[in-house]
């Protein structure tokens, strides 16, 4: 996920996007914790595409170009 990419969404899919990673996230902890494999990498990756979407959506609210 690209973050010139994300600039150029709507506010309403940037929500929809972040729901969607937060899902993902919470879906990997679950496994985690039940003791299935996955993948590690998943983790950070997850993580840091919430941070793009939520800084996307932080710099829409202020009006703030990239």
């Amino acid at each position: 996920m690209n973050f010139k990419d994300l600039v150029k969404r709507t506010p309403a899919e940037l929500q929809d996007e972040l729901l969607k990673l937060r899902r993902e996230q919470f879906n990997l902890r679950m496994a985690a914790a039940s003791g299935q494999p996955a993948k590690p990498d998943q983790f950070g990756k997850v993580k840091k595409s919430i941070a793009r979407v939520k800084t996307a959506l932080s710099q829409q609210r202020l009006g703030g170009k990239v």
